[in-house]
């Protein structure tokens, strides 16, 4: 493993960034991984169409918590449209690191837990125009 990529993902793990809570929050999405036990819960705020705030919450390894800690930090200010597109891929780069089957699905916690909050908030959205 590479060492820099490694210490990457404690020092997020150790000192998570966007931590806590939105009283505001548009989207409140929350989703676990019954295997491990790790917890992902968003808050996001949007403006516009873009990710103006975006906070998390959760427990478990280092790897789903400094995950959740990197997409936060990576999202501020996307547009959900650009948010929709990030997948499997752009997680293992910003990781950087080879994870086996076990350890990619909590590495993906917040992914999941991001796009369900983002599809459910566009699909309310959709039905409100109607």
């Amino acid at each position: 493993m590479a060492s820099q990529e490694l210490e990457n993902i404690l020092d997020h793990y150790r000192n998570p960034r966007n931590y806590g809570e939105l009283a505001d929050a548009d989207i409140r999405v929350k989703d676990s991984n019954p295997l491990c036990g790790d917890v992902v819960e968003m808050h996001i705020k949007v403006r516009d169409g873009v990710v103006e705030d975006i906070r998390f919450k959760g427990k478990g390894c280092a790897i789903s918590q400094a995950s959740a800690s990197m997409l936060t930090e990576r999202v501020r200010g996307k547009r959900l449209e650009e948010v929709k597109d990030i997948d499997r891929q752009y997680i293992l780069n910003m990781l950087g690191i080879e994870l086996s089957p076990v350890r990619l699905k909590c590495a993906l916690l917040s992914l999941k837990v991001l796009k369900t909050g983002v599809y459910t908030y566009l699909g309310e959205k959709l039905k409100l125009e109607d």
